[in-house]
């Protein structure tokens, strides 16, 4: 028998070259180990033969075939099944839950810092404690033992205050509990260190192979398919008449299944699937280990514990603990084995005992305890730590439902649920925005670029660092150290010498702020020491993001609120060059704009148009601008040559690919001749908004910037500094203002031009907290923010951009006309309150002493000085949400447990009559 308490003293640090120093540190090549123990008193394989035959011969043909028999495979299957679906056929290798799910630790917590994610959790939670008992008889092994979340500062307490009020809104009980009163609820417990914990009764634990088979039994009473003992051999794909990939086939080494649509579902073997059907899956496998006790008196009942700041968890398996986390120096799977089914890796002690001394300091008796068995077996993870899903970006058909980074159990359900109603539809219920992987080119794809994907550095450092930061707070304004620097636009060099403090989206270095202590640059990532690495000493960048560590007031408020009022009351330049710049041409392009675009955009060429698009479901899948346009002669980045007509779309640069797929699938489905052209590397753009916009501006462009020779909402080429450039007049925070889009060559001879020019009149660089601050202040939308792909229009405020008055035909137009007839039954409200406190989103919205809702986006308005928060309402009692049941509440705002006046407006609380943008001050 070994003891914890000997794994401790044991273990030594152990030091690993550099990376480029050998061909595979940090890494495992070795096959699996004997087979051994592990928490559940069965596995599926002990119920199959191990004949190498498959259960039952595949069918010539299906609707849909789902390749992994893991959680997410049985999920997805069974949610197929339920929604109609009966020819859907699963297909497992060897058995159900072999490879990952059957070892995982099967742990659910139903509050996390994403209302999407509450929800998802929720439906994973209702399956395997409800609905799958009540279909099938069975018990899936549920256990309701509840989760105990830990916290050893303020700052932790204070992210699990934020959960505990997310949570009232979607009725999960929890309780934050002083020291004490933990000890009370779980007596072997040391609380010397405690700050406090988060107590959620009904979390508990889910059997791995329980769930399974039940999930497999009711999909083959619906109708289902499940084959085991039956490898996938390759994937065919077809082109159509247009040009685009469909699968057509799939081949195992039974058989083929003729079928349009492949699901994913294979964990760490994600990535060989993919590349059967030329399909990139960008994930890694990493060892992910815990280590099961021995009895331990008085342990039993208790809930599951989450020691965050120690980064363990403790498992309840009936009078034992399993003991787990996550480690700084995991140890990545380089090559992943064909055959390995059931078995698991030699545990590695020296990576594995920062666990034990955690899980000793937090339950002592764990010192001498005896150690049953170890687990050491393979996980997927991803880049941003969340899962890959949706429809695949170079094959139509192919889609993933991987990558779930040790909660495939916990996120099963809700995932499995979306993907199926994603599969049938189109797209997913809910806004699973966050998770889709789906691009229609290898130069598009949503959350990953190519040059991200393609690149095993970014890949192996952005999951490294996720993996190894699974159990850090959230903190609203963090940012990855790891697989940065990938994208810069061409004033990175020049800002950074002036101070900015960049973020990263979409690959993308953006102005954050400007710090006026001077250049803080963002340095090769250093795995935070580990490996043998040497960690980063002085790191300022690293420093400054570590000072926002707070749901406090940043120590940077002032900063920004400079940035912010300098640009009320006189100007500021923001560099935008990180947006989306794409041109819609073709002898059809007013037809594909049209139906794309909520309002009406084919208008003269030199018109600008604020639009939405929306999917089948009224959903608004973006907010953009749209500008009619001439084609170039030559032609231009700013002017491409075309025949027909032409738009030029100008779009957030972190949901920028999001929309270059929407549009794209919109085009492929209706087969329409025109084409998307993607001019966002070649062109900067840059902002320059305030009162002294026009007086700078009128002495940087060669023409007339007066209201009536350029009015809001236009745009027309100029020349700046020299330079041939597009100028837009348009706000996105409020002010009069114009864009400068500029060739990538050009960019810093007209920023240095108008720095020049604006010098004398107190201009200012202004980076991206500060858009965030004033557009909130003026009311705008932020797309997957107070805008997703599950609100409307009508709900967002944003009927104006509709064209419901013509007779033009877009897509979501009749679900928009059907709600309107209807009644809007949820609706977008600002709120602000006296009290000056910090918001950020997930608060609860109290009205009349009811939760009607929650904050989705939350800022500090420094021109009205108050906080301002947007979230969406709805009325307990069922009824629409009228603006008349919007003026008559009394309303709180909870923040962290402590509730807040506020007021709501149903008009922006900053110039609500909209003069400032038109230039009238």
């Amino acid at each position: 028998m070994s003891y914890v308490s000997f794994a401790l003293r044991a273990a030594a640090p152990r030091h690993l070259p550099a990376p480029w120093k050998s061909p595979r540190p940090f890494s495992s090549v070795t096959g699996p180990t004997a087979k051994k123990s592990v928490p559940y008193q069965k596995t599926l394989k002990e119920e199959g033969s191990g004949s190498g035959e498959p259960s039952q011969p595949p069918p010539p043909s299906a609707e849909v075939v789902v390749v992994g028999g893991g959680s997410l495979g049985c999920q997805t299957t069974y949610h197929l099944a339920k929604q109609g679906v009966t020819s859907v056929v699963l297909l497992e290798r060897d058995r159900l839950t072999s490879g990952t799910t059957w070892h995982t630790a099967g742990l659910l917590w139903q509050l996390r810092p994403s209302d999407v994610e509450v929800e998802l959790l929720a439906h994973t939670r209702d399956v395997v404690s409800r609905e799958l008992p009540e279909e099938t008889g069975l018990h899936t092994g549920w256990v309701e033992n509840g989760g105990l979340f830990i916290a050893s500062n303020k700052q932790r307490l204070d992210e699990y205050k934020r959960l505990m009020s997310l949570g009232k809104v979607y009725g999960v009980e929890s309780y934050v509990l002083s020291p004490s009163q933990t000890k009370d609820l779980y007596p072997l417990m040391n609380i010397d260190d405690l700050y406090g914990t988060l107590y959620v009764p009904k979390d508990g634990t889910m059997d791995p192979a329980g769930t399974c088979s039940t999930l497999a039994r009711a999909a083959t009473a619906r109708g289902a398919t499940i084959i085991e003992n039956c490898p996938v051999t390759g994937i065919q794909v077809r082109a159509d008449d247009f040009g685009v990939k469909r699968v057509y086939a799939v081949e195992t080494a039974h058989g083929i299944i003729q079928t349009p649509c492949v699901v994913n579902c294979a964990g760490v073997w994600a990535r060989a699937l993919g590349q059967l059907a030329g399909v990139h899956v960008p994930l890694v496998g990493m060892h992910h280990a815990y280590v099961v006790t021995e009895r331990i008196e008085g342990i039993q009942n208790m809930p599951n514990v989450r020691d965050h700041d120690a980064s363990v968890y403790l498992r309840l398996q009936g009078d034992a603990l399993s003991v787990g986390g996550y480690e700084s120096n995991p140890i990545f799977w380089e090559e992943v084995s064909e055959k390995f089914a059931f078995g698991l890796f030699d545990l590695d002690w020296d990576v594995f005992m920062q666990h034990i001394e955690g899980a000793i300091n937090r339950v002592p008796v764990l010192e001498k305890t005896g150690i049953k068995s170890t687990v050491c077996g393979p996980e997927s993870f991803t880049a941003d730590h969340k899962p890959l899903m949706g429809e695949a970006p170079e094959v139509r058909g192919f889609f993933l439902g991987c990558g779930f980074n040790s909660a495939g159990m916990m996120l099963g359900g809700g995932c499995g649920r979306e993907l199926a109603h994603w599969i049938i539809h189109g797209r997913p219920e809910k806004d699973m925005y966050g998770y889709d992987i789906r691009q229609v080119t290898l130069t598009a794809p949503r959350r990953f670029h190519h040059s991200l994907t393609d690149n095993n550095r970014w890949i192996r450092e952005r999951s490294h660092e996720s993996y190894a930061k699974n159990y850090s707070v959230v903190f609203p304004h963090d940012e990855p150290l790891a697989g940065r620097n990938m994208r810069k636009d061409p004033l990175h060099e020049e800002l950074l010498r002036q101070g900015c403090v960049f973020q990263e989206r979409h690959g993308w270095e953006r102005p954050g702020w400007f710090s006026p202590k001077g250049a803080a640059p963002v340095l090769d990532y250093d795995y935070y020491g580990s490996y043998g690495q040497e960690r980063h000493r002085d790191y300022k960048y690293n420093q400054l993001l570590g000072d926002e560590y707070t749901f406090d007031f940043p120590p940077h408020h002032d900063i920004i609120k400079n940035e912010c009022l300098t640009c009320r009351n006189a100007l500021a330049l923001f560099d935008m060059s990180y947006f989306g710049k794409f041109y819609l041409v073709g002898p059809e392009a007013t037809k594909a704009a049209n139906w794309l675009f909520t309002a009406d955009v084919s208008k003269a060429p030199g018109s600008t148009v604020y639009t939405c698009m929306l999917n089948k479901r009224g959903g608004v899948e973006s907010d953009l601008t749209v500008s009619r346009i001439t084609p170039g002669d030559p032609a231009s980045p700013l002017a491409p040559a075309f025949e027909g007509d032409g738009y030029y779309l100008a779009i957030g640069g972190a949901v920028a690919q999001h929309n270059w797929s929407h549009i794209t699938t919109v085009l492929q489905d209706m087969k329409l001749q025109c084409k998307l052209l993607d001019c966002s590397e070649e062109l900067g753009m840059m902002s320059i908004q305030g009162p002294l916009s026009r007086a700078v501006l009128q002495e940087v462009l060669d023409t007339d910037l007066s209201n009536e020779a350029f009015p809001f909402s236009t745009h027309k080429l100029a020349t700046a500094a020299g330079c041939k450039v597009r100028a837009m007049r348009l706000s996105f925070v409020g002010e009069m203002g114009w864009e400068l889009h500029v060739p990538k060559a050009d960019c810093v001879k007209v920023y240095q031009a108008v720095m020049q020019a604006g010098a004398r009149h107190g201009i200012t660089n202004a980076g991206y907290r500060a858009i965030d601050s004033l557009s909130i202040e003026k009311g705008y939308r932020h797309w997957h923010a107070d805008l997703r792909p599950d609100d409307t229009p009508l709900e967002a405020g944003l009927a104006f951009t509709c064209k419901l008055k013509s007779n033009i035909p877009f897509l979501g137009r009749e679900a928009v006309e059907a709600q309107k007839a209807k009644g809007i039954f949820r609706r977008l409200v600002c709120f602000t309150t006296e009290e000056k406190v910090p918001m950020f989103g997930l608060e609860a919205v109290w009205r009349d002493g009811k939760v009607v809702g929650h904050i989705r986006r939350a800022d500090f308005g420094f021109a009205i000085d108050k906080t301002i928060a947007y979230g969406y309402i709805r009325d307990p009692t069922g009824g629409p949400v009228s603006l008349d049941f919007v003026k008559s509440g009394s309303y709180e705002l909870e923040r962290m447990g402590v509730t807040y006046r506020a007021q709501a407006h149903t008009k922006s609380p900053f110039d609500p009559d909209n003069k400032r943008v038109k230039g009238f001050y």
